[in-house]
């Protein structure tokens, strides 16, 4: 019997079928073809490697992944890795104790890859939350053509830029603006604030308070900066793009047309430049910045985030799966620039060296432009909340078909605003 077993046990340590255990996990993660495709492709890539790992693809579009994910979370029933949006952790993770805390696994992934700025980004109570995959921020774009046309140089300063308005519209016509600002989306908010950061040197949200760091006088001239940029022509309305009904913005004829002298957009938004036609081409511009100001107020955030699940039963195999797809030159290759310039050091150095990822491009030139403007106001995941979000476009909405003055709107939304933040933080 003793001979038996021994033999038994031999039979164990010689056999991997019977020593390894297959590792089973699923990884979710939202996109379009192109990104779909790489990341497959990265899977099998992985999967060749590491045999004895089988990954479940659970790819899907944009809409309804939230959903999906709320309810993954709720029932203790999510991937163990997957790919998470920036303001979710405050949905799903406010102390940190949402996801699977990343420093507990840095043996697994080289976290020394990323910078403290980008991890901190997604760090509660002390927790990495994740990696933060990429680093977006919006910047000014514009159309160089229609630019040429108006004899303008870009804008370098908010005085230049309020001053572009009234010459595109003797020079061009009334149907043409320096460059907008979306009617459903951040990017006047995120705007305005940027003008109130380097003006002020403070944060409009203060977090821990779960209010606004704001004076009456302060917001006037918040929302009064708004009036001023549709008062000079600078930028059109919100009314103006409810003509268009729910096309979005790089669809419309004006934009098509080379109408709208640029964007303020993420930089890891490539629709508005595929969408010109020549001899329209869209450049990166420079900031608009305050003599003086010692913070350009820049919205950035992490683009996309890879988490793995407190539920995971294999937190060791997700780490190395997730360092193999950021860190590792073999899945950095294939991956390439499908969720970004990555913001992983060894990413950007194999992609160039690749030519994956080359210098003159706008890409790279935004991402230059994004770490030197960054700086040390508190950028707030709070100002994409949907809720507070929904809110302040009311309000300038209102303002915009005449049915309150802009006193109105900086003394209503303030206290609107103000009993949403004590809501949702």
């Amino acid at each position: 019997m003793k001979k038996l077993l021994r033999y038994s046990a031999l039979l164990m340590m010689l056999s991997p079928a019977l020593s390894h255990a297959d590792t089973e996990m699923r990884f979710s993660w939202w996109g379009g073809n192109q990104r779909h495709e790489a990341t497959r492709a990265t899977i099998d890539q992985y999967k060749v490697q590491h045999p004895t790992v089988t990954i479940k693809a659970e790819p899907s579009g944009w809409d309804g992944y939230l959903s999906r994910v709320s309810t993954q979370l709720a029932g203790s029933t999510e991937p163990d890795v997957m790919q998470i949006n920036w303001n979710w952790l405050e949905l799903f993770s406010k102390n940190g104790e949402g996801f699977y805390d990343l420093n507990k696994l840095s043996q697994y992934i080289d976290l020394s890859q990323f910078t403290d700025q980008g991890k901190n980004l997604v760090t509660r109570g002390g927790k990495l939350n994740g990696i933060p995959i990429a680093l977006t921020a919006r910047l000014m774009y514009y159309n160089a053509n229609v630019w040429q046309q108006a004899g303008l140089e870009y804008p370098q300063t908010w005085d230049d830029i309020l001053k572009a308005g009234p010459v595109f519209k003797s020079k061009l016509g009334d149907e043409y603006y320096p460059f907008f600002l979306g009617a459903v989306d951040t990017s006047i908010l995120t705007f305005l604030n940027s003008y109130m950061v380097q003006k002020y040197n403070i944060a409009m949200i203060d977090e821990e308070k779960k209010q606004f760091n704001y004076t009456p006088e302060q917001w006037l001239e918040f929302f009064g900066l708004y009036k001023k940029l549709v008062d000079n022509h600078v930028i059109p309305s919100m009314k103006y793009f409810t003509a268009f009904g729910k096309a979005n913005a790089w669809e419309i004829r004006p934009w098509l047309e080379g109408k709208l002298g640029g964007t303020y957009i993420w930089t890891t938004e490539g629709t508005y430049a595929d969408s010109l036609k020549a001899p329209s081409q869209l450049v990166l511009g420079p900031y608009p910045m305050l003599p003086g100001a010692k913070d350009s107020g820049l919205f950035f955030k992490p683009s996309q985030i890879f988490s793995i699940g407190n539920n995971t039963k294999n937190p060791e195999e997700a780490a190395k799966f997730i360092n193999y797809m950021l860190n590792d030159p073999a899945g950095i290759k294939t991956m390439g620039l499908q969720r970004g310039i990555p913001l992983s050091k060894i990413a950007v150095a194999t992609l160039e060296k690749e030519g994956i990822l080359k210098s003159g491009d706008i890409q790279a030139q935004s991402l230059e432009q994004v770490n030197k403007l960054s700086g040390d106001v508190k950028v707030s995941s709070y100002f994409e909340n949907q809720k507070l979000l929904s809110v302040f476009l009311d309000y300038l909405q209102q303002y915009d078909y005449g049915k309150l003055s802009i006193e109105d709107v900086a003394t209503g939304f303030p206290k609107a605003g103000e009993r949403v933040l004590k809501r949702i933080i």
